[in-house]
């Protein structure tokens, strides 16, 4: 078993890069929250409603795009009953239900002021069937993040460790 010392360079690299921009962002934050009326659970969510459009594209593709991502479209791509059709269309389904959701959606959250997708199923149907989509959603994350996990160890073990 090999190192990649330029990869794993890079990928250190990479690494301390997100802990700086993250350090950054929390002083900022902290910075700007003293200024304003915004409570810290709104300023660490929502970044005191203020985000710009091009922080909050990055933002949700960060969040669309994990290592399962990238490790699933490659596999679509490769797998000859799948292919390059199939995949331009998963990416349109996805881009489009964003694009969509942001117009219908965006407008009304903010003026209830929402911090969450969930926060509108609560005011209008209660506790009870707003904790049990929570359950559902933590079991879907529960799921994910072992996938997105799987998808940074692969990475690592093919392009980085050289494991033949």
């Amino acid at each position: 078993m090999a190192v990649n010392i330029p990869g794993m360079i890079v990928m250190v690299f990479f690494y301390l890069l997100v802990l700086a921009t993250g350090m950054w962002a929390f002083f900022k934050s902290r910075r700007k929250q003293k200024k304003s009326a915004a409570t810290g659970m709104e300023m660490a969510l929502l970044g005191n409603r203020s985000l710009n459009w091009v922080v909050g594209i990055f933002t949700m593709t960060a969040t669309w795009v994990g290592g399962a991502f990238i490790v699933g479209i490659v596999e679509m791509v490769y797998t000859p009953s799948m292919g390059l059709t199939r995949t331009l269309i998963l990416l349109a389904g996805y881009s489009s239900s964003f694009i969509i959701g942001g117009f219908l959606f965006v407008a009304p959250m903010r003026e209830r002021r929402c911090m969450t997708v969930l926060d509108p199923f609560q005011q209008k149907y209660g506790r009870a069937l707003t904790a049990a989509m929570s359950l559902v959603s933590l079991c879907l994350d529960m799921f994910w993040v072992p996938a997105t996990l799987t998808g940074l160890g692969l990475f690592f073990s093919q392009k980085l460790l050289k494991t033949d």
